[in-house]
């Protein structure tokens, strides 16, 4: 049987517990080598018996490896992919793409000079409910979605406070770079996939020194560095203009003063609109005169397996991609434009 040969770089909580149990269980991939700046990471029971390194470069020069798997923080991701590209090997990128666009447009340049597989996580597109919503805007039932709003706000849900999430030289900013890519890609991706051509956002920091109160299991998620920094926002809002003349607003949080945590994707269409929250889906339409109420049922799955599965197909067996670095620099460049427009008060075009 053929066989990707994946080498993981970053052995943290993405890398340990979602990626490599996913790898784990497919037939056609092995997990030949592994990388991270922390040796105590590498010494563990799922890399016994694979080659492991502390410097990427090396992995990627030395190891018998046809793709790589990033899972380290954001500032690294789009370094480690243009060098990976560069020496001819596949990539797989936790998100978000890049810390700007700058930096994501030299992902697309390497992947277009390589030849290679470039795909970047985008998860939500691949669970139950989404996949039904996409074949509802594939077949034309849903029609145009023209506007809508999107977000993923927490309680208290602040990831690694003091470290790396919370430090924006490495992470690129807070919960909009960290949530945002989520529910954003999926609202977009949903509406055609448009172009943005305006932005317009505010930002908040008002939990950086709040005393550390979690309801969210995210909150856990990273690692806390007591005393450390926090320069990054806590909440974000805004709204997106795209060329094609829809509008979509926005509101991403780790800590706001709201009944509970919930991600959400909502959509108006010319012939139905739709509600999208954690595992519930409901469909507004019309059928025979009357206005229908549909309750979707299906759990949410695991969209993290289904698109590392993608990307193995796309690698090893030329199956069409449903991700394109055009998406991800839409996607950083909104990012960015949001960022800006708070610190200017004005709106971006882009």
């Amino acid at each position: 049987m053929k066989k990707l040969k994946v080498g993981i770089v970053g052995i943290g909580g993405m890398g340990r517990y979602t990626h490599i149990p996913a790898y784990s269980v497919m037939d056609d991939v092995t997990v030949t080598a592994a990388c991270d700046i922390n040796p105590s990471k590498l010494d563990i029971p799922e890399l016994k018996g694979i080659k492991t390194y502390v410097d990427y470069k090396e992995m990627i020069d030395k190891a018998d490896i046809d793709a790589i798997d990033i899972c380290t923080p954001n500032y690294l991701h789009s370094p480690i992919a243009v060098y990976a590209l560069n020496h001819g090997k596949h990539v797989f990128c936790e998100k978000p793409d890049a810390v700007s666009l700058a930096e994501r447009k030299k992902m697309t340049e390497a992947e277009r000079k390589s030849g290679k597989v470039l795909m970047v996580m985008r998860n939500n597109r691949h669970v139950p409910t989404s996949e039904y919503l996409k074949q509802l805007v594939d077949s034309g039932e849903a029609g145009g979605f023209y506007t809508g709003r999107c977000g993923w706000i927490r309680r208290r849900g602040i990831p690694g406070k003091g470290g790396w999430f919370t430090t924006r030289e490495q992470s690129g900013g807070g919960p909009l770079i960290d949530l945002g890519v989520h529910m954003l890609d999926l609202a977009i991706y949903l509406m055609g996939s448009p172009k943005a051509v305006a932005v317009s956002g505010n930002t908040y920091r008002k939990f950086a020194d709040a005393a550390d109160i979690s309801d969210s299991e995210h909150s856990a998620f990273g690692e806390k560095v007591d005393g450390g920094t926090f320069d990054v926002e806590d909440l974000a809002t805004g709204y997106v203009r795209f060329e094609n003349g829809a509008t979509l607003q926005l509101e991403f949080s780790w800590a706001s003063n709201i009944e509970k945590e919930k991600r959400f994707v909502e959509l108006r269409g010319d012939k139905c609109g739709f509600t999208w929250c954690d595992e519930t889906l409901k469909v507004f339409t019309e059928k025979c005169g009357q206005l229908v109420d549909e309750d979707i049922k299906a759990p949410l799955g695991n969209g993290h397996f289904a698109n590392l599965r993608h990307f193995v197909n796309v690698a090893l067996y030329n199956e069409k991609s449903d991700f394109t670095s055009e998406q991800g620099e839409n996607m950083v460049a909104i990012i960015e434009a949001i960022y800006k427009s708070a610190e200017t008060g004005k709106e971006v075009l882009l």
